[in-house]
């Protein structure tokens, strides 16, 4: 008698931890607001000159930590130091012209109607208006000079790192074209792709946990927005102009799954960062298992 009643507490018990693990696995996957399905973003700075010229020095290396104001690399200053001169000689031969043209001015509208027509007096004047022109146009040529032998150090405008080095000492680097690559190191964040069916559980400000893979230890950070739409390939203009519909319709809907930008509050010291890492993030605790804690931690781990 003892033995059947054990044998029915026993089966009793092992059916409801079944059932609890059954509603827990479905809470699990179903309805807590977590994904798996997370990468970490970087912005990118495109690093192109503003003048032409092959280069004489580069003074990074690739993946280096690089500060703001660091310089990248530098184009040979040769030509441009000699266009700067140029551009100096020029400004004093105009502004030497135009001390000449103001003192001729001067005399003659100093002289009497008898001695110089007021003919003669406003062609003076005009003379010496041209000449300041002249010495204006001059000073922006120079300035124009010095600006471009100042472009030929190229300094990194962002905190950041050194990325997908290919430049090397001689290349022509020709404007306008992407020279370095930086990934702005103070603009990591992570871009959750949640179901559709957990956004109602999301909301703008609430604290996220980022599991990368392969750390133990989780980074804490807090929802920034929620993407307002991705594409749908329903709706795109077909022949004539008219909305293309896919005929096509599965039994099985699947949600879809909706950006959401986190940005990361806090990151243990002892990891490093990179744009691309996958992750799982988790809007409820550190640990996206929480609901199934009493599986084994190998169980759970392979889980997530």
């Amino acid at each position: 008698m003892l033995r059947q009643i054990l044998r029915v507490g026993l089966t009793l018990v092992l059916v409801l931890v079944a059932a609890d693990l059954v509603v827990s696995l479905w809470h699990h996957y179903m309805t807590a607001p977590w994904t798996r399905d997370g990468r970490v973003r970087a912005e990118t700075v495109t690093i192109a000159p503003e003048i032409a010229g092959p280069i004489a020095e580069i003074r990074v290396n690739d993946n280096q930590i690089v500060n703001k104001g660091d310089v990248l690399f530098t184009i040979d200053p040769e030509r441009f130091r000699i266009a700067e001169a140029q551009a100096k000689a020029v400004v004093e031969s105009r502004k030497q012209d135009l001390r000449l043209a103001q003192l001729k001015s001067e005399r003659r509208a100093r002289l009497s109607d008898l001695a110089a027509s007021n003919e003669e007096k406003d062609q003076y004047s005009v003379s010496a208006a041209v000449a300041a022109a002249n010495y204006d146009e001059a000073r922006a040529q120079l300035a124009l000079a010095e600006l471009n032998l100042e472009k030929t150090v190229v300094r990194s405008p962002v905190n950041g790192y050194v990325t997908n080095l290919r430049l090397r000492v001689g290349d022509y680097v020709p404007v306008g074209q992407t020279s370095v690559v930086l990934l702005d190191r103070d603009s990591f964040w992570v871009a959750a792709y949640f179901e559709e069916t957990k956004l109602s559980q999301i909301k703008a400000g609430a604290p996220v946990f980022i599991q990368l893979m392969g750390f133990a230890t989780p980074l804490k950070g807090h929802v920034e927005s929620l993407t307002r739409g991705i594409s749908d390939e329903n709706g795109k203009a077909g022949t004539g102009g008219l909305v293309t519909v896919n005929p096509v319709f599965t039994w099985v809907r699947l949600a879809q799954r909706i950006p959401v930008r986190v940005h990361i509050d806090w990151s243990p010291s002892d990891i490093e960062i990179a744009a691309g890492m996958t992750c799982t993030v988790n809007l409820t605790s550190p640990d996206a298992t929480s609901d199934i804690w009493f599986l084994p931690h190998w169980l759970r781990a392979n889980l997530l």
